[in-house]
């Protein structure tokens, strides 16, 4: 694999992103609260790494990962790309970055245009960056075909003539057609069985060593990202609130609610069992998020200073960081 250790700057810096969703009402449709779906995040990814991103529905994992894309365009904070603020870019310049930066969308059936064939979909990103002549297009789609484990006979034929499994492998042709750097994988494999699911991890996992990839992959399965990721981010209510190494992640947590979420995590093995972490309530909404620590609302273990306080993400160990005041005091000490 890559060596991470020898890059002096991280490929993608995020650093206090905020993406807020204005709320109007009345007559003059004003805005009168907003959703707050990324609040203040910082995050770097290395070069040639796999960073995992996980958390419950609605916690802000995707918005943060189109919003480091410009899909979405942040509130505030910066991105930085290769060393480059590219949230100060203009049309021009986000356009012939796209080339190094792609995503792979979480629904196959949905993210590919059912009006138009493989080749054209695959072909696409191709001609609208220079490739005019249809006979290099068309070499290329069929080298990307083959990579992806897809046939030649297969150019001809639209979305709805394959399985998913299948239109997840053209979405990733697709992230691929133009040499990327960075691929966002938001739920890649979520909508796909799980046999399907392993073909593709295995087909990312391959990728990412033949061409030096970087992803950031999105999931709210613990277990896949633990099999694909060098580190591991828990994103809750807009906020990253624990980062680390992958095995110290899922062996010694520090902060309650991934503590939580690895307790509900299955263990293939049935003479195995885990003590479930139950946590009390619903996730409150983004909309009026608590005050204090985001996470006190329904931590077994908050005291007065998580209700007025808000924690900061900080290195507790060496290289991994938790927003919680007593992140590995409490809870569980290793799974």
């Amino acid at each position: 694999m890559h060596d991470l250790q020898t890059e002096s700057q991280p490929l993608v810096r995020a650093s206090n992103l905020v993406k807020y969703y204005p709320i109007r009402g009345g007559v003059f449709l004003k805005e009168i609260a907003s959703v707050k779906a990324v609040d203040g995040v910082s995050m770097t990814i290395r070069q040639g790494e796999t960073v995992g991103l996980v958390g419950e529905s609605g916690c802000g994992k995707t918005t943060f990962g189109r919003a480091i894309l410009r899909l979405e365009e942040p509130t505030s904070g910066e991105v930085y790309f290769e060393g480059e603020n590219i949230l100060a870019y203009d049309y021009q310049q986000m356009r012939a970055l796209r080339k190094k930066m792609q995503i792979i969308f979480q629904d196959p059936f949905s993210s590919l245009n059912p009006r138009k064939t493989v080749s054209h979909i695959i072909g696409e990103p191709l001609l609208i960056h220079g490739v005019k002549n249809r006979r290099e297009r068309n070499e290329r789609v069929l080298e990307l075909l083959n990579v992806v484990g897809l046939r030649k006979e297969h150019m001809r034929r639209y979305p709805h003539q394959f399985s998913g499994g299948q239109r997840q492998r053209i979405g990733v042709a697709r992230a691929l057609a133009l040499n990327p750097k960075l691929i966002v994988c938001d739920e890649a494999v979520s909508a796909l069985d799980v046999s399907i699911q392993a073909q593709v991890i295995n087909l990312l996992k391959d990728l990412q060593e033949e061409f030096g990839l970087t992803y950031l992959f999105i999931s709210h399965d613990l277990s896949v990202v633990e099999h694909v990721s060098n580190r591991v981010a828990v994103m809750y209510l807009g906020k990253i609130v624990e980062l680390a190494n992958n095995k110290e992640l899922y062996h010694t947590p520090l902060h309650p609610y991934t503590q939580a979420l690895l307790s509900a995590s299955p263990i293939p093995d049935p003479e195995l069992k885990r003590d479930r972490i139950i946590l009390r309530g619903d996730v409150p909404s983004p909309i009026n998020p608590p005050k204090g620590c985001r996470f006190h609302t329904r931590c077994l273990y908050a005291k007065d200073i998580c209700h007025n306080k808000e924690p900061e993400l900080r290195v507790v160990e060496s290289d991994h960081q938790a927003a919680c005041f007593f992140a590995g005091t409490v809870g569980i000490k290793s799974q």
